[in-house]
Protein backbone atom coordinates (compact mmCIF):
# COMPACT_ATOMS: atom_id res chain seq x y z
CA UNK A 1 0.00 0.00 0.00
CA UNK A 2 1.58 3.81 -1.09
CA UNK A 3 2.89 5.67 2.19
CA UNK A 4 0.33 8.42 1.32
CA UNK A 5 -2.66 6.01 1.02
CA UNK A 6 -4.78 6.84 4.52
CA UNK A 7 -5.97 3.73 6.26
CA UNK A 8 -9.63 2.70 6.34
CA UNK A 9 -11.03 2.80 9.34
CA UNK A 10 -14.10 0.59 9.42
CA UNK A 11 -17.06 1.90 9.40
CA UNK A 12 -19.20 2.36 12.86
CA UNK A 13 -22.80 1.71 12.77
CA UNK A 14 -23.82 2.36 16.96
CA UNK A 15 -21.53 3.80 19.49
CA UNK A 16 -23.05 3.27 22.91
CA UNK A 17 -22.50 5.91 24.99
CA UNK A 18 -22.20 5.45 29.02
CA UNK A 19 -21.91 8.44 30.67
CA UNK A 20 -20.35 7.18 34.01
CA UNK A 21 -19.51 8.68 37.71
CA UNK A 22 -18.14 6.72 40.50
CA UNK A 23 -19.44 3.21 38.82
CA UNK A 24 -16.16 1.12 39.14
CA UNK A 25 -17.90 -1.70 39.96
CA UNK A 26 -20.67 -1.63 37.03
CA UNK A 27 -18.18 -1.65 34.11
CA UNK A 28 -17.30 -5.28 33.51
CA UNK A 29 -20.35 -6.68 34.34
CA UNK A 30 -21.82 -3.89 31.43
CA UNK A 31 -19.37 -5.06 29.36
CA UNK A 32 -19.75 -8.20 29.58
CA UNK A 33 -23.89 -8.17 28.72
CA UNK A 34 -23.47 -5.26 26.19
CA UNK A 35 -20.72 -8.29 24.43
CA UNK A 36 -23.20 -10.97 24.86
CA UNK A 37 -26.30 -8.74 23.75
CA UNK A 38 -24.68 -7.52 20.56
CA UNK A 39 -21.86 -10.97 19.49
CA UNK A 40 -20.47 -10.72 16.36
CA UNK A 41 -21.12 -7.33 15.81
CA UNK A 42 -17.75 -5.55 14.25
CA UNK A 43 -19.53 -2.09 13.60
CA UNK A 44 -20.22 -1.14 17.19
CA UNK A 45 -18.33 0.31 19.85
CA UNK A 46 -18.28 1.64 23.64
CA UNK A 47 -17.58 5.10 24.03
CA UNK A 48 -17.56 5.59 28.28
CA UNK A 49 -17.66 9.33 29.06
CA UNK A 50 -16.22 9.20 32.83
CA UNK A 51 -16.33 12.18 35.13
CA UNK A 52 -15.40 10.00 38.13
CA UNK A 53 -13.81 10.71 41.18
CA UNK A 54 -12.51 6.68 41.77
CA UNK A 55 -10.99 4.03 39.92
CA UNK A 56 -13.59 3.56 37.47
CA UNK A 57 -11.56 4.78 34.23
CA UNK A 58 -8.95 2.35 35.27
CA UNK A 59 -11.72 -0.44 35.74
CA UNK A 60 -12.32 0.60 32.06
CA UNK A 61 -9.13 0.36 30.70
CA UNK A 62 -8.95 -2.96 32.03
CA UNK A 63 -12.22 -4.56 31.24
CA UNK A 64 -11.01 -3.36 27.10
CA UNK A 65 -8.71 -5.47 27.59
CA UNK A 66 -11.14 -8.74 27.66
CA UNK A 67 -14.13 -6.84 26.20
CA UNK A 68 -16.09 -8.42 23.05
CA UNK A 69 -16.74 -5.04 21.76
CA UNK A 70 -14.41 -1.99 20.84
CA UNK A 71 -14.02 0.07 24.18
CA UNK A 72 -13.49 3.93 23.89
CA UNK A 73 -13.11 6.13 27.32
CA UNK A 74 -12.69 9.89 27.00
CA UNK A 75 -12.27 10.43 31.17
CA UNK A 76 -12.93 14.39 31.43
CA UNK A 77 -11.08 16.06 33.72
CA UNK A 78 -12.07 18.28 36.74
CA UNK A 79 -12.57 21.57 34.82
CA UNK A 80 -13.81 19.69 31.81
CA UNK A 81 -16.89 18.64 33.34
CA UNK A 82 -19.14 20.81 32.57
CA UNK A 83 -22.96 20.33 32.40
CA UNK A 84 -23.05 17.29 34.34
CA UNK A 85 -24.34 14.19 33.31
CA UNK A 86 -26.01 15.87 30.08
CA UNK A 87 -22.43 17.47 29.16
CA UNK A 88 -21.14 14.06 29.38
CA UNK A 89 -23.74 12.33 26.81
CA UNK A 90 -23.08 15.93 24.86
CA UNK A 91 -19.43 15.54 24.28
CA UNK A 92 -20.24 11.94 23.99
CA UNK A 93 -22.56 12.06 20.92
CA UNK A 94 -19.84 14.60 19.54
CA UNK A 95 -16.78 11.81 20.09
CA UNK A 96 -18.99 8.94 18.61
CA UNK A 97 -17.99 7.29 14.78
CA UNK A 98 -21.46 5.79 14.75
CA UNK A 99 -24.14 7.32 12.43
CA UNK A 100 -26.50 6.08 15.46
CA UNK A 101 -25.77 6.71 19.19
CA UNK A 102 -27.77 4.47 22.40
CA UNK A 103 -27.08 6.62 25.70
CA UNK A 104 -27.41 4.48 28.78
CA UNK A 105 -26.30 4.74 32.22
CA UNK A 106 -23.37 2.66 33.74
CA UNK A 107 -25.43 1.19 36.56
CA UNK A 108 -27.48 -1.70 34.57
CA UNK A 109 -30.40 -0.33 35.29
CA UNK A 110 -30.82 0.39 32.20
CA UNK A 111 -30.39 -3.41 30.54
CA UNK A 112 -28.42 -3.91 27.94
CA UNK A 113 -30.13 -6.52 26.15
CA UNK A 114 -31.95 -4.24 24.60
CA UNK A 115 -29.37 -1.76 23.04
CA UNK A 116 -30.18 -4.23 19.80
CA UNK A 117 -33.60 -3.51 19.93
CA UNK A 118 -33.30 0.12 19.71
CA UNK A 119 -31.13 0.03 17.16
CA UNK A 120 -33.39 -2.12 15.66
CA UNK A 121 -36.30 0.41 15.85
CA UNK A 122 -34.88 3.27 14.77
CA UNK A 123 -35.16 2.58 11.19
CA UNK A 124 -37.48 5.56 9.30
CA UNK A 125 -37.43 7.65 13.27
CA UNK A 126 -34.44 9.69 14.36
CA UNK A 127 -35.15 8.85 17.97
CA UNK A 128 -36.18 5.80 19.99
CA UNK A 129 -37.38 6.05 23.72
CA UNK A 130 -36.39 3.11 26.12
CA UNK A 131 -40.08 4.21 28.31
CA UNK A 132 -40.70 3.36 31.36
CA UNK A 133 -44.42 4.52 31.49
CA UNK A 134 -45.53 2.75 28.23
CA UNK A 135 -46.59 -0.54 27.17
CA UNK A 136 -44.84 -3.14 29.63
CA UNK A 137 -42.68 -0.53 30.80
CA UNK A 138 -42.10 -0.31 34.60
CA UNK A 139 -40.65 2.58 37.12
CA UNK A 140 -40.25 -0.04 39.99
CA UNK A 141 -36.20 0.22 40.22
CA UNK A 142 -36.51 3.60 41.76
CA UNK A 143 -34.93 3.01 44.67
CA UNK A 144 -37.88 4.52 47.23
CA UNK A 145 -41.79 5.40 46.24
CA UNK A 146 -40.40 9.06 46.66
CA UNK A 147 -37.96 8.95 43.91
CA UNK A 148 -40.81 7.38 41.70
CA UNK A 149 -43.28 10.15 42.36
CA UNK A 150 -40.73 12.68 41.94
CA UNK A 151 -40.04 11.04 38.70
CA UNK A 152 -43.78 11.02 37.57
CA UNK A 153 -44.16 14.56 38.45
CA UNK A 154 -41.22 15.70 36.47
CA UNK A 155 -42.49 13.42 33.44
CA UNK A 156 -45.61 15.61 33.94
CA UNK A 157 -44.47 18.94 34.52
CA UNK A 158 -42.03 18.38 30.92
CA UNK A 159 -44.82 17.23 29.26
CA UNK A 160 -47.30 19.55 30.20
CA UNK A 161 -44.59 22.54 28.91
CA UNK A 162 -43.68 21.03 25.97
CA UNK A 163 -47.36 19.52 24.20
CA UNK A 164 -45.96 19.31 20.79
CA UNK A 165 -42.09 18.22 20.60
CA UNK A 166 -42.80 16.44 24.20
CA UNK A 167 -46.14 15.31 25.03
CA UNK A 168 -47.23 14.01 21.51
CA UNK A 169 -44.78 11.52 20.91
CA UNK A 170 -42.79 10.62 24.59
CA UNK A 171 -44.08 9.35 27.66
CA UNK A 172 -40.78 9.20 29.48
CA UNK A 173 -38.84 12.40 28.40
CA UNK A 174 -37.05 11.87 31.66
CA UNK A 175 -35.25 8.82 30.71
CA UNK A 176 -31.47 8.50 30.22
CA UNK A 177 -31.92 5.34 27.83
CA UNK A 178 -32.55 5.88 23.71
CA UNK A 179 -31.34 5.86 20.34
CA UNK A 180 -30.75 8.77 18.42
CA UNK A 181 -29.76 9.47 15.16
CA UNK A 182 -26.79 11.20 15.28
CA UNK A 183 -27.17 13.67 12.31
CA UNK A 184 -30.78 14.48 13.64
CA UNK A 185 -29.03 16.30 16.34
CA UNK A 186 -27.89 19.99 16.36
CA UNK A 187 -24.69 19.94 19.61
CA UNK A 188 -25.04 23.60 18.75
CA UNK A 189 -28.56 23.82 20.04
CA UNK A 190 -28.16 22.18 23.49
CA UNK A 191 -27.27 24.10 26.59
CA UNK A 192 -27.10 20.56 28.67
CA UNK A 193 -27.08 20.75 32.42
CA UNK A 194 -28.13 18.58 35.04
CA UNK A 195 -29.43 14.82 34.36
CA UNK A 196 -32.08 14.91 31.82
CA UNK A 197 -30.45 15.22 28.41
CA UNK A 198 -32.87 13.69 26.71
CA UNK A 199 -35.64 16.27 27.30
CA UNK A 200 -33.10 19.07 25.91
CA UNK A 201 -32.73 17.08 22.77
CA UNK A 202 -36.26 16.99 22.73
CA UNK A 203 -37.16 20.25 22.98
CA UNK A 204 -34.63 21.94 21.18
CA UNK A 205 -35.89 19.94 17.86
CA UNK A 206 -38.53 18.61 15.73
CA UNK A 207 -38.01 14.57 15.98
CA UNK A 208 -39.61 11.58 14.51
CA UNK A 209 -39.78 9.54 18.04
CA UNK A 210 -40.60 5.86 18.31
CA UNK A 211 -40.79 4.06 22.01
CA UNK A 212 -39.89 1.03 23.13
CA UNK A 213 -41.26 -0.24 26.81
CA UNK A 214 -38.57 -1.63 29.17
CA UNK A 215 -37.91 -2.34 33.06
CA UNK A 216 -36.18 -0.13 35.19
CA UNK A 217 -33.61 -2.52 36.70
CA UNK A 218 -32.09 -2.04 40.62
CA UNK A 219 -28.74 -0.71 40.75
CA UNK A 220 -25.75 -3.20 40.25
CA UNK A 221 -23.23 -1.68 41.99
CA UNK A 222 -22.86 1.83 44.40
CA UNK A 223 -24.72 4.59 45.31
CA UNK A 224 -27.76 6.97 43.47
CA UNK A 225 -26.57 9.88 42.94
CA UNK A 226 -29.80 11.18 42.60
CA UNK A 227 -30.33 14.32 44.93
CA UNK A 228 -31.86 17.60 45.78
CA UNK A 229 -29.38 19.49 43.81
CA UNK A 230 -30.47 17.38 40.81
CA UNK A 231 -33.78 18.42 41.46
CA UNK A 232 -33.20 21.81 41.24
CA UNK A 233 -31.22 21.76 38.02
CA UNK A 234 -34.38 20.33 36.72
CA UNK A 235 -36.59 22.92 37.49
CA UNK A 236 -33.64 25.57 36.46
CA UNK A 237 -33.76 23.48 32.84
CA UNK A 238 -37.62 23.65 32.49
CA UNK A 239 -37.13 27.65 33.09
CA UNK A 240 -34.61 27.86 30.45
CA UNK A 241 -36.14 25.91 28.01
CA UNK A 242 -39.67 26.74 28.65
CA UNK A 243 -40.00 30.24 29.09
CA UNK A 244 -41.33 31.22 25.59
CA UNK A 245 -44.82 29.51 25.84
CA UNK A 246 -45.02 29.80 29.30
CA UNK A 247 -44.09 33.19 29.60
CA UNK A 248 -46.42 34.63 26.52
CA UNK A 249 -48.44 32.78 29.17
CA UNK A 250 -47.58 34.40 32.08
CA UNK A 251 -48.06 38.07 29.75
CA UNK A 252 -51.19 36.90 28.74
CA UNK A 253 -52.70 35.97 32.49
CA UNK A 254 -50.49 39.04 33.91
CA UNK A 255 -53.02 41.34 31.62
CA UNK A 256 -55.98 39.23 32.25
CA UNK A 257 -55.47 39.53 36.07
CA UNK A 258 -55.44 43.45 35.64
CA UNK A 259 -58.60 43.36 33.49
CA UNK A 260 -60.20 41.10 36.20
CA UNK A 261 -58.95 43.39 39.36
CA UNK A 262 -60.20 46.32 37.43
CA UNK A 263 -63.39 45.30 36.47
CA UNK A 264 -63.82 44.31 39.96
CA UNK A 265 -62.84 47.76 41.35
CA UNK A 266 -65.32 49.46 39.13
CA UNK A 267 -68.47 46.77 39.96
CA UNK A 268 -67.56 47.75 43.64
CA UNK A 269 -67.14 51.47 43.74
CA UNK A 270 -69.34 52.54 40.78
CA UNK A 271 -72.39 49.67 40.74
CA UNK A 272 -71.79 49.25 44.76
CA UNK A 273 -71.95 45.12 44.33
CA UNK A 274 -70.54 42.91 47.02
CA UNK A 275 -66.76 42.00 46.53
CA UNK A 276 -67.99 38.24 46.10
CA UNK A 277 -70.44 38.95 42.70
CA UNK A 278 -68.06 42.02 41.47
CA UNK A 279 -65.10 38.96 41.24
CA UNK A 280 -67.45 36.74 39.99
CA UNK A 281 -68.12 38.88 36.90
CA UNK A 282 -64.61 39.94 36.37
CA UNK A 283 -63.36 36.40 36.29
CA UNK A 284 -66.29 35.82 33.49
CA UNK A 285 -65.34 38.36 31.50
CA UNK A 286 -61.36 37.85 32.23
CA UNK A 287 -61.91 34.94 31.02
CA UNK A 288 -63.02 35.22 27.88
CA UNK A 289 -60.24 38.12 27.31
CA UNK A 290 -57.89 35.57 28.09
CA UNK A 291 -59.01 32.75 25.89
CA UNK A 292 -58.63 35.33 22.84
CA UNK A 293 -54.96 36.12 23.37
CA UNK A 294 -54.10 32.97 24.06
CA UNK A 295 -55.52 31.42 20.89
CA UNK A 296 -53.84 34.16 18.99
CA UNK A 297 -50.35 34.73 20.85
CA UNK A 298 -49.76 31.38 23.10
CA UNK A 299 -50.78 28.57 21.32
CA UNK A 300 -51.19 28.72 17.89
CA UNK A 301 -49.22 26.43 16.50
CA UNK A 302 -51.15 23.99 18.27
CA UNK A 303 -54.74 25.10 17.37
CA UNK A 304 -54.69 22.13 15.29
CA UNK A 305 -54.38 19.55 17.65
CA UNK A 306 -56.90 17.21 19.22
CA UNK A 307 -60.34 19.58 20.19
CA UNK A 308 -61.74 22.04 17.49
CA UNK A 309 -62.09 25.73 18.87
CA UNK A 310 -65.36 25.73 19.79
CA UNK A 311 -64.44 22.49 22.29
CA UNK A 312 -61.06 24.73 23.24
CA UNK A 313 -63.71 27.56 24.99
CA UNK A 314 -65.47 25.52 26.32
CA UNK A 315 -62.60 23.52 28.46
CA UNK A 316 -61.45 27.16 29.11
CA UNK A 317 -64.68 28.41 30.84
CA UNK A 318 -65.52 24.80 32.68
CA UNK A 319 -61.77 24.92 33.90
CA UNK A 320 -61.73 28.60 34.72
CA UNK A 321 -65.12 28.00 36.38
CA UNK A 322 -64.25 25.37 38.34
CA UNK A 323 -61.11 26.87 39.44
CA UNK A 324 -62.88 30.26 40.33
CA UNK A 325 -65.26 28.63 42.59
CA UNK A 326 -62.56 26.89 44.17
CA UNK A 327 -60.77 29.74 44.49
CA UNK A 328 -63.54 31.93 46.36
CA UNK A 329 -63.49 30.08 49.94
CA UNK A 330 -60.11 30.93 49.89
CA UNK A 331 -60.82 34.70 48.80
CA UNK A 332 -63.34 34.95 51.50
CA UNK A 333 -60.70 33.41 54.20
CA UNK A 334 -58.31 35.88 53.61
CA UNK A 335 -60.87 39.09 53.38
CA UNK A 336 -63.17 38.02 56.42
CA UNK A 337 -60.47 35.85 58.69
CA UNK A 338 -56.83 37.68 58.00
CA UNK A 339 -58.38 41.21 57.11
CA UNK A 340 -56.32 41.24 53.68
CA UNK A 341 -57.90 43.95 51.39
CA UNK A 342 -60.54 42.26 48.76
CA UNK A 343 -58.64 43.08 45.41
CA UNK A 344 -55.00 42.27 46.93
CA UNK A 345 -56.74 39.42 47.95
CA UNK A 346 -57.75 38.58 44.63
CA UNK A 347 -54.66 38.98 43.02
CA UNK A 348 -53.08 36.23 45.55
CA UNK A 349 -55.52 33.62 44.54
CA UNK A 350 -55.12 34.29 40.98
CA UNK A 351 -51.44 33.78 41.09
CA UNK A 352 -51.48 30.46 43.00
CA UNK A 353 -53.78 29.23 40.56
CA UNK A 354 -51.64 30.01 37.60
CA UNK A 355 -49.32 26.97 37.23
CA UNK A 356 -52.29 24.29 37.43
CA UNK A 357 -54.15 26.45 35.29
CA UNK A 358 -51.11 26.42 32.69
CA UNK A 359 -50.53 22.46 32.93
CA UNK A 360 -54.32 21.83 32.40
CA UNK A 361 -54.46 24.24 29.31
CA UNK A 362 -51.33 22.55 27.44
CA UNK A 363 -52.00 19.34 28.36
CA UNK A 364 -55.89 19.26 27.65
CA UNK A 365 -57.07 22.15 26.00
CA UNK A 366 -54.36 22.49 23.31
CA UNK A 367 -53.74 18.08 23.49
CA UNK A 368 -52.00 17.73 20.08
CA UNK A 369 -52.82 15.02 17.75
CA UNK A 370 -50.87 11.92 18.62
CA UNK A 371 -48.65 11.15 15.70
CA UNK A 372 -49.33 7.67 15.11
CA UNK A 373 -47.06 7.91 11.84
CA UNK A 374 -43.79 6.23 13.95
CA UNK A 375 -45.68 4.13 16.23
CA UNK A 376 -43.85 1.97 18.59
CA UNK A 377 -43.66 -0.66 16.31
CA UNK A 378 -43.78 -4.58 15.98
CA UNK A 379 -44.80 -5.63 19.78
CA UNK A 380 -41.73 -6.67 21.64
CA UNK A 381 -41.89 -8.92 24.99
CA UNK A 382 -39.15 -7.09 27.05
CA UNK A 383 -39.35 -9.21 29.60
CA UNK A 384 -38.17 -12.05 27.38
CA UNK A 385 -34.73 -9.81 25.85
CA UNK A 386 -33.98 -8.86 29.50
CA UNK A 387 -34.89 -11.73 31.68
CA UNK A 388 -32.98 -10.57 34.27
CA UNK A 389 -35.22 -7.82 34.98
CA UNK A 390 -37.73 -9.73 35.43
CA UNK A 391 -37.97 -9.61 39.02
CA UNK A 392 -37.40 -6.10 39.67
CA UNK A 393 -41.45 -5.62 38.98
CA UNK A 394 -43.19 -4.80 41.83
CA UNK A 395 -40.09 -4.21 44.08
CA UNK A 396 -40.57 -1.99 47.12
Amino acid sequence: MPRDQPLETPSVDLTVVVPTFNEEGNVAELLRRLGEALPGRHDVEVLFVDDSTDGTADAVRLAALSSALPVRLLHRAPDERQGGLAGAVAAGIAAARGEHVVVMDGDLQHPPELVPLLRERSEGVDLVVASRYCGAGDASGLSSSWRRAVSSGSTLLARSCFPRRVGRVCTDPMTGFFCVRRDAVQLDRLRPRGFKILLEILARHDLRVREVPFLFGERHDGASKASWRNGAQFLRQMAALRMGRMARFAAVGALGTVVNLALMWLLMREAGLHYLPSAVLATEIAIVHNFVLQERFVFADLRDGRHGRWMRALHSLLYNNADALARLPLLALLVELLAVPSVLAQAVTLAVAFLARFFFVSTVTYAPRRDDATGPGPSADVLAIAPVLAGCRGAE
